[in-house]
Order: structure tokens, then sequence, then C-alpha cells
């Protein structure tokens, strides 16, 4: 029986954040007004903890925004499809996974984008999950409009939250930065829920943390197969609970370019400009399982992988792109996972760019 192959979408496969893109490109500072929504959806998420939120909803709280700044559906789309912008070979590589596997990308980016990428890599698009949201459907007046531009300045403007080590409460924080949390929480759970374009926050569940856990049952569900066939590949904050949930259930978790949250939950971290490593680790899961996948990468180097059984032709693909010293591949152990993690936020600014890269 097939093995189920799943990733997320932005940095396994491409370099976009196309929410912040979008933000950027529609709304005055919409680099900054993103960046200190996307801090505050991680202190919400991982920090306090608030109950019934989960890690992604950045991609909720944007919407009225982008609907004061006049931001269509058709514009979106016709964005998406001119900024699509690929991990290297992942084209390739996601054909030779589909060829040995049943692959599918859980993905928090809008339908917009996804649809983009499908078009792009010829991935069928019923084989994905994603944000679903139609901005048209959403009327306001004027007057809102001019409100929720003002709102989107003042928060433009607020100094970026600094999240202490291990910080458990808003009473770690910095006062300044408590302040600040305060005065967001007002804006949106207040001020933007009680406005007409606040419908978006009832109405839109991105595919945030615990959806992605959830699509990732689905699939096993509809495939009727087991969680330990399963590899996952991601790599922020969304895929915690993804990872969560197939390492619990025996299967594999890779974070590939992945921030401090994806490192940190995963068994293999890869840093690689190029996505054939990905494709390796899917054809030796896929054909001799999880235990021989973790051997492969532990002795990741030319001469460990020229004894194993991986694909030649992947083999020299990778060779050939690497022909001095190999893109890293580490298994994640309690010994070197914050090096690791710190490494891989690093290179992962590199590859996607520095304010995409430092993004949840």
């Amino acid at each position: 029986m097939k093995k189920v192959f799943i990733s997320d979408c932005e940095g396994p496969i491409s370099k976009n954040d196309n929410a912040y893109e979008v933000t950027s490109e529609f709304i005055s500072n919409g680099d900054k007004l993103y960046s200190i929504i996307s801090r505050y959806d991680d202190i919400l998420a991982d920090v306090l903890k608030r109950p019934g939120y989960k890690a992604g909803y950045t991609l909720k709280f944007i919407l009225p925004f982008m609907k004061a700044y006049d931001v269509t559906d058709k514009k979106m789309q016709e964005f998406a499809n001119r900024n699509l912008v690929l991990i290297s070979n992942a084209g390739i590589t996601l054909k030779y996974v589909r060829s040995i596997a049943h692959a599918f990308v859980v993905s928090t980016s809008y339908e917009h984008y996804i649809k983009a990428l499908c078009r792009a890599l010829d991935f069928p698009f019923e084989n994905t999950y994603c944000t679903k949201v139609s901005i048209d459907r959403y009327h306001i007046a004027e007057q809102e409009k001019n409100c929720l531009k003002e709102l989107a300045g003042e928060i433009a403007q607020m100094p970026m939250i600094e999240i202490p080590q291990n910080a458990k409460s808003t009473e770690d924080f910095s006062r300044d930065d408590q302040m600040t949390i305060q005065r967001l929480n007002q804006i949106f759970w207040k001020e933007i829920a009680n406005m007409q374009s606040g419908r978006a926050y009832h109405e839109v569940t991105p595919m945030g943390a615990g959806e992605k856990a959830e699509a990732i049952e689905h699939v096993a569900r509809k495939l009727e197969v087991r969680l330990d066939d399963v590899m996952y590949v991601g790599d922020s904050i969304t895929d915690e609970k993804a990872f969560k949930l197939v390492k619990d259930n025996h299967g594999l978790a890779v974070s590939f370019n992945g921030n401090r949250y994806a490192v940190s939950s995963a068994e293999i971290a890869v840093l690689s400009e190029d996505s054939t490593p990905t494709a390796i680790i899917a054809d030796i899961f896929c054909r001799f399982g999880k235990q021989e996948t973790m051997r492969v990468a532990e002795s990741w180097s030319k001469e460990g992988l020229k004894k194993s059984q991986v694909n030649p032709i992947l083999l020299e693909r990778l060779f050939r792109i690497y022909p001095n010293g190999l893109s890293k591949v580490k298994v994640v152990t309690g010994e070197n996972v914050e090096t690791l993690a710190k490494e891989s936020s690093e290179f992962r600014k590199k590859v996607r760019g520095e304010a995409i890269g430092r993004l949840g």
C-alpha cells in the first residue's frame, strides 16, 4: 500500500509568504502591519495560549484591513499568479513523490495562492487544504474603511513585541510590550469584532495549527491508512500540532528550513535551497519505512548516501546540485535542538528573505 506524503506549501515548496506579500503590496505600511499582527498571533497561540485560539489567525485578522484598501478576489488571484516563487526543483520533487505516494498539500495560505501553485505545478487542487475565503462577499461603508485605515496606521507604528524566553503570561513581557498587547486585544477583540468587516472573524477559518492536524486525520481516514504511514513536512508554528500528531503515531515529521517552532517539533531538520533532500527522504520513507529513513538521515553524507538504497536518479541530482558540501540534514535530538533551531532559523532568512524568514 502506498504511503502518504503531506507538505506545507510556503517554505517547503515555495519561498513566498503570500499573505504578507499581498498586505505589503496593497496596504500602506503593510509589511510592518503584517509583522506586528504575526507576532501578536505567535503570542496568543504559543505564550498566552488563549482558549480557542489557533496559530495562523493572522490571515483572519488582516482581512478587514485588506477590504478597507479595496483588495478584491481578482487582485489576490492575479497577484498570486504573478509573484509565485518556488523552491528550486520543487516541481520535480512533487512529481516524483506523486509517483510513489499519495501526495497532499496542507497550507495556511489563502486559496487564491494555492490555486496559483497548483496551476504552476500541475498539482490537483482537490488534494489541497487551505484557507478558504472570498473577500468580495464582504461589503463595508466608507466610514468603516476610514476607521480601519486609521487602525492599520496605528498598528504599523507600534514597536515590535519582544517575546522573552520561557514567557508564560503577559506579566513576563516588558511594560511597553504589555501595553501594546493590551491595545491589540482592544482593537481585534472589541473594536473590529463589532464592525461589519468583523464578520470575517466568525466566518473565515484559517488552515491554522489545529486545522492542519485535522486535515492529516481526514486524509488518513479517506485513504484508509494509518498515521504511521504519513510523512509530514512543515516549517513554522502552524505545523507544531501536525508534527505532534504524526510523531505520536509513529509517522515521520520533517522540518524544511524551519523556524524554532518547527525544528523543536520535528524529527529530521533539512536546511536546503533545493527540494531534492525532501524527495530523497520521501523516497526512503515510502520504500523502506521510518527506521531506514532515520538511519539515512543520521549518516547524511556523500559516502553515507552512496551506501544507502536511495533512488540513483535522485542521488545523481543531489550530487550535481551540491558538488562540494551537501545541504544539511540532521536528526533532531535533545542535545542539538537549540543549536539546530538557531541555525535553521538563520538559513530560513537566507532562502526566503529577512522579512519573511523571521515570521512565525
